[in-house]
């Protein structure tokens, strides 16, 4: 008697040649299904950028990026495998919504003994010209004024410009020199490349904005802004928050250094960066803003 059921091995044989016989027919199999992407909410971004600062590894500069969904964490290059281990450990479950980018060199504070403004061995650069009243001053990062009291416009100290006012460093990075006599005439608002360029005002920084930089060891630089409110860890317990990154390359000697739209608004100070004006680099900035909120000071 004839048995109707299909045996298990011709189920397999018939199994085997329906594939190619789909294939064959340009008929697709349904396609393995892959895990979605992970998406985080607002409050988990800012909950993950905190884990970076709680894990305290030397050469990393971090922000949120809330478009991406994402926190962009920038690594130098003494950063090792173990201390991203120890990162993202820290992150838990939050260590998906990190993006890890490897930049050249290390992130350090643009600052050395050179030229520009001279302080305790190191050369910094004016940022902004400001003045509350009658008292005239300059605007700087706050690493450099936490080294020296008394600023010099030469290098063998003969001359002698300013006192530090005022420090915010580490936390933020920003200093305050009182000049010891007015400017006479008062100096133009920044020198490009020998050209100078009247600031107006204040501007308030865009992701995407145009931006240029004059820096004393760099020359005058142009970039964009890439990134808003990020935070650099120096090493040593110098941890600086709320900073603008931009594309620009910076060198040591430039620390300070004004950071301005082509249309002559201020935009920031140098705090430090990675890289180098040869290869490219990355540079962080603190919005200059503050620094006139917390001093009370007006541009001329």
């Amino acid at each position: 008697m004839h048995d109707s059921r299909t045996t298990p091995l011709l189920r397999r044989l018939v199994i085997a040649l329906a594939v190619p016989l789909l294939a064959l027919l340009g008929l697709a199999l349904p396609a393995r299904a892959e895990p979605a992407p992970a998406s985080f909410a607002a409050d988990q971004l800012e909950a993950a950028s905190d884990a970076v600062l709680a894990a305290d590894v030397a050469g990393t500069a971090w922000a949120v990026d809330h478009a991406a969904g994402t926190v962009r964490v920038t690594v130098d290059d003494s950063v090792s495998p173990v201390d991203l281990a120890h990162l993202r450990r820290t992150a838990g479950p939050l260590a998906d919504a990190l993006t890890v980018e490897r930049t050249p060199g290390t992130l350090t504070p643009r600052l050395r003994g050179g030229e520009a403004v001279y302080g305790a061995g190191v050369r910094c650069a004016v940022g902004f010209n400001a003045r509350s009243g009658s008292a005239y001053y300059f605007i700087t990062a706050g690493h450099c004024t936490s080294l020296a009291n008394t600023w010099f416009s030469d290098a063998s100290h003969s001359t002698a410009v300013g006192q530090t006012f005022g420090t915010s460093f580490p936390g933020n990075d920003y200093g305050l020199v009182r000049y010891l006599a007015a400017p006479s005439p008062w100096p133009p608002g920044v020198v490009c490349n020998g050209v100078p360029v009247d600031i107006i005002g204040v501007g308030t920084p865009t992701i995407g904005m145009s931006v240029r930089f004059a820096g004393p060891a760099s020359g005058c630089r142009s970039g964009t802004v890439t990134a808003l409110n990020a935070t650099v860890n120096y090493g040593g317990g110098d941890i600086v928050s709320g900073l603008i990154r931009t594309n620009i390359c910076a060198e040591p000697g430039d620390s300070g250094g004004p950071l301005f739209t082509p249309g002559g608004l201020a935009i920031g100070i140098l705090s430090g960066g990675s890289g180098n004006c040869a290869s490219g680099g990355t540079s962080y900035f603190q919005p200059v803003g503050e620094v006139l909120s917390a001093y009370g000071l007006t541009l001329p």
